[in-house]
């Protein structure tokens, strides 16, 4: 993917949430990309989710001060990462996932509440064969919310 000419500086979006269920296998309440606003194939995406207090972890993380869960955001980071990845090398349909492998430097510095446009942004810092790493950062409308690398594969369902 990066450094590919094929695919590279191809330009997509925005995909609505129909699309990005298309591309990913999560649902209600995993599901945590909401809309792509924009992608270049084999190099980085740009996307949101829309925190919205009907979210299914804010009853119980913390009641009196709803906080978005790290692990959710890492997750939402990895799951544009997985949009970008599926929609790069044309494997939207065809059974395949992006599973994580790893997780380093996640750091957390602002609270992500309620009523919040969280903007996720990855790109792809190295790929070979189905093994991808990428970069992430969360961001807030006043600055960043979360950062981290991660590794993901890509390989078949479980039967």
């Amino acid at each position: 993917m990066a450094g590919e000419d094929t695919a590279a500086n191809e330009m997509r979006g925005p995909l609505d949430v129909r699309r990005v269920m298309q591309l990913l296998p999560h649902r209600y309440p995993m599901l945590l990309v909401d809309r792509v606003v924009s992608m270049e194939l084999g190099k980085s995406i740009h996307a949101v989710k829309a925190v919205s207090m009907n979210e299914p972890f804010f009853q119980g993380h913390f009641p009196g001060r709803p906080i978005m869960p790290g692990v959710l955001i890492v997750e939402a980071l990895a799951q544009a990462a997985g949009v970008l990845a599926v929609e790069s090398l044309g494997l939207a349909n065809s059974g395949k996932l992006v599973y994580f492998m790893a997780i380093e430097g996640a750091k957390f510095r602002k609270p992500v509440e309620p009523g919040v446009l969280l903007s996720l942004h990855a790109e792809i810092l190295q790929q070979k064969r189905t093994i991808c790493k990428f970069k992430g950062r969360a961001e807030l409308e006043d600055g960043l919310a979360a950062e981290c690398e991660f590794t993901a594969m890509i390989a078949d369902a479980p039967e």
